[in-house]
């Protein structure tokens, strides 16, 4: 469990760049609403995360036979769960330090990001890649 602490953060640590450099992008460059912005963001830094979290944080968890549809049910049950947690914490957090405490985009962005790294590992771990039985990983 540890090492997969361990590689999850470090994912998170590279998706954390990710997230900041488009939320730079699209608030910055592209002049789009911090919300809307911060949204995108993190959708790109999920599907990111997800890419690596399959090819390495979980990979022990992936059985050679399974197909897209496993990989796909995957993806589905990440953004349910980490997807959706992300943008939604996301955002109310934004929407509270930005819009109500009065802190810049970046850092407020940093914080909210932290604030939700435990709660998308244990998603990560119970929920997305979690332990199936052989007869839930056929691809029919």
């Amino acid at each position: 469990m540890l090492l997969r602490w361990l590689k999850f953060n470090t994912v998170g640590l590279i998706g954390i760049g990710v997230q900041l450099a488009a939320l730079a992008l699209y608030s910055g460059l592209l002049h789009i609403h911090y919300l809307v912005a911060t949204a995108m963001a993190v959708e790109t830094a999920v599907l990111h995360n997800y890419a690596w979290h399959e090819l390495w944080t979980w990979r022990d968890r992936r059985s050679p036979g399974d197909g897209c549809r496993a990989i796909a049910w995957r993806l589905l049950r990440f953004h349910l769960g980490n997807g959706l947690v992300s943008i939604l914490s996301n955002l109310l957090l934004m929407r509270f330090f930005v819009g109500s405490a009065g802190m810049k985009v970046m850092p407020a962005n940093l914080l909210s990001i932290a604030i939700t790294a435990v709660a998308n590992f244990l998603i990560g771990e119970f929920f997305v890649f979690r332990r199936t039985a052989p007869s839930d990983r056929s691809d029919s």
